[in-house]
C-alpha cells in the first residue's frame, strides 16, 4: 500500500518504520528540512529517534505534495496543536480514496476540539468513513525496537477497519478495533494530564500510594467526561484508556511525566519547556481539558489541580494537600 506519514517526530518515524517493515511503500513528510536531510543521509532520525536504523526502502521529503502523491494510506502524526494547519495544507492533496489515520493525542487549544473533531471539521463530514484514530500504550522507542505492543484503532464505521488494522499489524504490533472514536480520543488525550500529575507526585517524593490514587481517580475523571461526551466507559478500561494511562503515568520514557517530575522538584514550567526538544502534549491539553470540563459541567479535580500548577502558579505541595482535604464522597459518585 502506498503510504504517506505526515510528521517526522518520534512517533511518526516509528510508525513509518513499522509500515515499511510491513512491506508498504512509505514516504515520510517532515516539516523540517534539516530533519528530512538527516534521515535521508543517516538512515536514522538522529533528532527524534536516535539509535534506530530505518529501512532502506523508507523515503523522506520536505515537500508534502511529493509525500501524498497517489497515497492509499495517510498517517498524520504531527503534534495536536499543529494538526489543523497540517490538514489544511494536505486537504486538497490527499487522494479521495485514501484511508486517513490520526496518531495524535490531545485537545485543541481555544476550540476544545478532539483531534477527531478537527479531522472532520477540516476534511468534511462526508469523509468520516475513511478516518481512523490510532491510540494506546505505545512509546515510540519501544515500538521501533520491536517490543510487543498492543494498540487500538477507532473509526466511525466498521466497514474498512479490518483493512487498516491489517496494514499496521505484525508479530510485534497488535491492532485492536473499535467504533468508539470519542472514548479512544479522550483516553489518549487526558492520560497526558494525569501523567503530569503523577510526575508531580513522584517529584515531591510522595510514594507509590499517591501515584496509585492519582492513576485510579484520574481514570474516574476521564470516564466522567467520557460519559458526558457520549463515550462508552468500557473503552476507557481498555488499551486507549487504562492501558495508555498506566504506561504514561509510570514509564520513564513519558515526556509528560518528566514535566511533572521537574515541576515537583521545583522547576518552573518555562524552564522545563525551554529544555525540551519534543512536545509534551499534556501541557496544552491540560488547559483545553480544564475548559472542556467547565463547558460540560464535569468535576475533574486532578485536572483542575494540574491546571492551577501549570497556569495559576500554585504550589504543587499545597495543591496536593487541597486535593486530599476535599469533601468526602462515595467512590462511585458521579
Amino acid at each position: 500500500m502506498k503510504t504517506a506519514v505526515l510528521g517526522a517526530g518520534s512517533f511518526g518515524t516509528c510508525l513509518a518504520k513499522l509500515l515499511a517493515e510491513n512491506g508498504h511503500d512509505v514516504t515520510v513528510w517532515s516539516h523540517s528540512l534539516d530533519t528530512a536531510e538527516a534521515i535521508r543521509q543517516n538512515r536514522e532520525n538522529t533528532i527524534y529517534l536516535p539509535g534506530i536504523s530505518l529501512p532502506a526502502s523508507l523515503k523522506v521529503t520536505h515537500e508534502m505534495p511529493e509525500a501524498l502523491e497517489k497515497a492509499e494510506l495517510v498517517v498524520c502524526a504531527v503534534p495536536t496543536q499543529a494538526t489543523r494547519s497540517a490538514l489544511e495544507k494536505a486537504r486538497d492533496l490527499i487522494p479521495k480514496s485514501a484511508f486517513v489515520v490520526s496518531a495524535s493525542k490531545g485537545i485543541e487549544k481555544g476550540s476544545c476540539l478532539l483531534v477527531s473533531d478537527i479531522f472532520v471539521e477540516v476534511l468534511g463530514e462526508k469523509e468520516k468513513n475513511r478516518l481512523f484514530f490510532l491510540s494506546g500504550p505505545s512509546f515510540a522507542k519501544e515500538v521501533a525496537e520491536r517490543v510487543p505492543t498492543a494498540i487500538t484503532i477507532a473509526s466511525y464505521s466498521a466497514e474498512h477497519l479490518g483493512v487498516v488494522q491489517a496494514a499496521f499489524h505484525n508479530e510485534y504490533f497488535r491492532a485492536y478495533a473499535t467504533t468508539d472514536v470519542t472514548g479512544v480520543e479522550l483516553g489518549g488525550a487526558l492520560k497526558n494530564v494525569m501523567a503530569i500529575a503523577t510526575g508531580i507526585s513522584d517529584g515531591l517524593g510522595l510514594g507509590h500510594n499517591t501515584r496509585a490514587a492519582i492513576i485510579t481517580r484520574g481514570l474516574a475523571e476521564i470516564a466522567r467526561l467520557g460519559r458526558a461526551m457520549g463515550a462508552d466507559p468500557l473503552t476507557l478500561m481498555g488499551l486507549a484508556g487504562m492501558g495508555d494511562l498506566v504506561l504514561t503515568c509510570t514509564g520513564d520514557l513519558s515526556r509528560n511525566r518528566t514535566v511533572g517530575l521537574q515541576l515537583g522538584q521545583g522547576k518552573s514550567l518555562t524552564e522545563i519547556m525551554a529544555g525540551m526538544r519534543m512536545v509534551a502534549e499534556g501541557v496544552p491539553t491540560t488547559e483545553s481539558a480544564h475548559d472542556l470540563a467547565n463547558q460540560k459541567n464535569v468535576e475533574m479535580p486532578i485536572t483542575e489541580a494540574v491546571y492551577q500548577i501549570l497556569y495559576g502558579n500554585k504550589s504543587p505541595r499545597e495543591t496536593i494537600r487541597e486535593l486530599m482535604t476535599r469533601r468526602l464522597k462515595f467512590e462511585m459518585e458521579r
